[in-house]
């Protein structure tokens, strides 16, 4: 058994707060840590992680992955993980850090465990990883996909040492308004609600060029707004017993408006909807409206790491169920 220090002691709140009470911060990193399939993660990442020399040895890979995690839940860049880890004592024990014995590891160490992920392309890996644990656990993929897209906003200012733009970022409209940046095209079970594929583009892609690779090829029924209509085609290239339930535009000639169409897409988005929660999730709760880095490759090794948590995160409930079981 680990000696405890006086440090450790009073991270754990050892009898010395007596008004202390739990935080939500608290239960959502006791619920990942639970449920996060950290054996599974921690051998796609193995093979590529350095390896013990004759120089200094390499901190443990589990700790470099619940570092990485932490940047994803709370929208950390790598300097600010690090003043976190030093400043909030729940982020050290979900990392198991003792400040007693040992220190934080630096941001530079942070960013060369990024590069790693992102040099080997492990995002993808990851997010494979987690929808075969998912499946394994009873997430079964069935045959309703809904397909859609959000924009990631990235700097337009020049304001910078090349005096221009991301070059692998684009600007595309969306009503009235302009927006730079990327896409995150993604595919989710109609019925779970977890997603099973993600592209990630620039964002002036439209949302049906990545389509059939948003598909898994089994679907019997394709969920989208009205930015994938009249997509039979690509539809049935990739999945030929699928139906078109995509939204129709409403439209007529002369501005009028067809009900009977407008009927039909309200029941379809009661669906349809559900791709939301994933936004949510990862927009909303987690921070990634807007890119970290420059290019395309570090940012869909973000996007794909957040799509596997988030995955899991809207998991949870029956996963924590499992656990205690």
């Amino acid at each position: 058994m680990k000696q405890q220090t006086l440090a450790m002691a009073v991270d754990q709140g050892a009898g010395f707060e007596q008004y202390r009470r739990r935080t939500k911060r608290e239960d959502f990193l006791d619920a990942m840590n639970a449920i996060v399939p950290w054996a599974a993660l921690c051998a796609v990442i193995e093979p590529h992680y350095p390896k013990a020399g004759n120089g200094r040895p390499p901190i443990g890979l589990e700790r470099m992955l619940r570092i990485h995690l932490l940047q994803h839940w709370f929208n950390l860049a790598d300097n600010a993980v690090e003043e976190a880890l030093y400043d909030i004592a729940s982020l050290r024990r979900f990392v198991g850090i003792d400040l007693g014995v040992e220190r934080v590891p630096d941001e530079t160490t942070v960013l060369k465990f990024r590069h790693l992920l992102e040099k080997h392309d492990l995002g993808k890996k990851l997010f494979a990883e987690v929808g075969q644990v998912l499946q394994a656990s009873g997430f079964q993929v069935k045959t309703g996909t809904i397909v859609d897209a959000t924009l990631i906003g990235a700097p337009s200012s020049t304001k910078n040492a090349d005096k221009k733009r991301d070059p692998e970022m684009h600007q595309t409209r969306k009503g009235q308004q302009w927006y730079f940046g990327m896409k995150m095209h993604i595919g989710v079970d109609s019925q779970s609600g977890l997603v099973h594929s993600a592209v990630v583009t620039a964002a002036n892609v439209h949302d049906k060029h990545p389509l059939p690779d948003l598909l898994h090829g089994n679907e019997r029924r394709v969920y989208g707004d009205s930015a994938y209509a009249s997509q039979k085609d690509l539809i049935r290239g990739k999945a030929p017993n699928a139906l078109d339930f995509t939204n129709q535009r409403t439209r007529k000639a002369g501005c009028e408006v067809d009900e009977v169409k407008k009927a039909k897409n309200r029941n379809k988005s009661r669906i349809r909807a559900r791709v939301e929660h994933v936004f949510a999730v990862v927009k909303r709760l987690w921070g990634f409206d807007k890119v970290r880095y420059r290019g395309l490759a570090k940012n869909a090794t973000r996007a794909f790491v957040t799509l596997a948590m988030a995955n899991i995160y809207l998991a949870r409930g029956p996963l924590l169920q499992q656990v205690r079981a």
